[in-house]
């Protein structure tokens, strides 16, 4: 459960800094639905940019925005229905898009759901505290950003390895920007570097996406009814949710799935890059699908939510950004039936949302799934935090001409069925228990809780989601006392 308990004083003290600033919070209900937003906030978000550094930005932390760089309102949920063409499969595959965020992805939600709780209840003192966000990429920059909404200072820790734009932008945002050894499966040398500011910083409080209960809770409450409201809207008769296929990384996305699972029956499947196979086979290594974490499983996981495992070859995110946003590859995609208006919307994926793409089209291609079966996915950013890389690939492996595009093309829809792994009710306890070796030992959690997660889930992760209506009445609270 998220500790509730208030500290009246500094709540006392967070309202007025609220109050001197103009700042006011959103509620998760806000969030789940724009049209709750008083009147008033979105005249203000007509003047600003989506990536601005405005504290009404809190309130375009959702699924909704226009798809504009400034002065948008609010809409149908942001999201992308790849056409067969592409897919080579009749399943209906849908993905929620991440760019349409300020900052460009999602994550800046799970940021600000972590964050949310401390502010209102006055467990955290933006004026002699410094919140630390490591992750693998777009959390940190999720939580930089809203820091500075906040008016809070921050650290942003993620891998050395991770692309430029993320550096470069992260610059401009965070009072300090720590590079950790490695790649995007480099997290224990992230929790390494947490244990060190503990240990050496006073002022530094870690928000750990691996761990973070709100970032479960975020997804669970918001991520997921966003989901159905793209089914209920684009269903037809007959049709239904089969699947939703996630990358592991935190974790915290896999809260949509449970959303899906419970109102809907749908299969969740995580995805993992198969050159560091931690839940299909207690494997590590390094790979290059950036922004998804692995060597440990999160502790906010909920393997009882999860029905299948999923390895994606990370050369393939490699070659299909390539073919989707390169002029040989869209040419040759325009001759194979796919509308224009299809190829301008490719872009909408980062490398970790087309890992996803190739996770989703290998679900429905091994529960064999026809016309009227919809599985979701998540595009969580787009190719404008990957431009780099497009460049080091042609300086790596040549221009990208009509031949490697019809190499690439046959590839996408020639994807198998191999790597996939249904759980049983033992592996999803085996992987379970692989938390132990890191929470437990390493960083310190309390066993009884690992226990909870398995043993009493209904009530763990039941609990967890009903604090939603809880926290909406602490924000509501707080931002009276702010506005008053």
């Amino acid at each position: 459960m998220i500790d509730l308990k208030v500290n009246e004083q500094q709540r006392k003290r967070n309202i007025e800094r609220c109050r001197e600033k103009g700042i006011i919070l959103p509620t998760y209900a806000q969030m789940r639905d724009p049209a709750l937003i008083p009147q008033k906030v979105k005249d203000e978000l007509k003047g600003v940019g989506l990536w601005d550094v405005h504290s009404r930005n809190l309130f375009r932390v959702n699924w909704h925005n226009e798809p504009v760089e400034k002065g948008g309102g609010f809409g149908g949920v942001n999201h992308f229905e790849l056409p067969s063409s592409i897919t080579g499969t009749k399943a209906r595959i849908v993905g929620l898009v991440g760019k349409w965020f300020p900052t460009g992805a999602h994550k800046v939600g799970a940021a600000l759901s972590c964050l949310l709780p401390e502010l209102v209840t006055g467990r955290f003192d933006p004026t002699t505290k410094k919140a630390v966000w490591p992750s693998t990429g777009n959390y940190c920059r999720g939580g930089a950003y809203i820091s500075r909404l906040l008016s809070c200072p921050s650290i942003a820790i993620l891998p050395a390895g991770m692309s430029r734009e993320r550096f470069d932008w992260l610059k401009t945002m965070a009072e300090e920007v720590i590079a950790t050894p490695g790649c995007e499966s480099n997290v224990k040398e992230i929790f390494d570097k947490c244990i060190e500011l503990e240990r050496t910083r006073p002022d530094a409080v870690i928000f750990n996406q691996f761990d973070q209960l709100p970032n479960h809770l975020w997804h669970y409450s918001v991520t997921g009814p966003a989901m159905e409201e793209v089914f209920n809207r684009i269903a037809r008769p007959g049709d239904h949710v089969s699947g939703v296929v996630l990358s592991s990384g935190s974790a915290g996305t896999l809260g949509a799935g449970s959303w899906l699972r419970d109102r809907h029956g749908a299969k969740v499947a995580v995805a993992e890059a198969l050159q560091c196979p931690t839940i299909l086979e207690n494997g590590f290594g390094d790979h290059r699908i950036e922004g998804i974490g692995d060597k440990h499983i999160p502790w906010i996981h909920n393997l009882r939510d999860t029905d299948a495992a999923i390895g994606i070859d990370d050369e393939l995110p490699m070659r299909f950004i390539r073919l989707f946003n390169e002029e040989a590859g869209r040419k040759l995609l325009a001759e194979n039936g796919v509308t224009p208006a299809q190829i301008a919307a490719l872009d909408l994926m980062g490398i970790s949302g087309v890992g996803n793409l190739v996770g989703a089209i290998k679900f429905a291609k091994y529960y064999e799934l026809g016309g009227q079966d919809v599985v979701f996915t998540m595009f969580t950013d787009s190719m404008v935090m990957y431009g780099s890389r497009l460049s080091e690939l042609t300086a790596e492996r040549g221009r990208y001409d009509q031949r490697q595009a019809d190499r690439d093309f046959e590839r996408l829809q020639a994807l198998e069925t191999d790597h996939v792994l249904e759980l049983s009710q033992v592996d999803k306890r085996r992987i379970h228990q692989l938390k132990y070796f890191t929470w437990i030992e390493q960083l310190g959690k309390d066993l009884g809780e690992l226990r909870a997660q398995w043993d009493d889930y209904r009530n763990y992760w039941g609990g967890l989601r009903a604090q939603a209506a809880e926290l909406d009445k602490l924000i509501d609270d707080f931002n009276r006392e702010v506005t008053r």
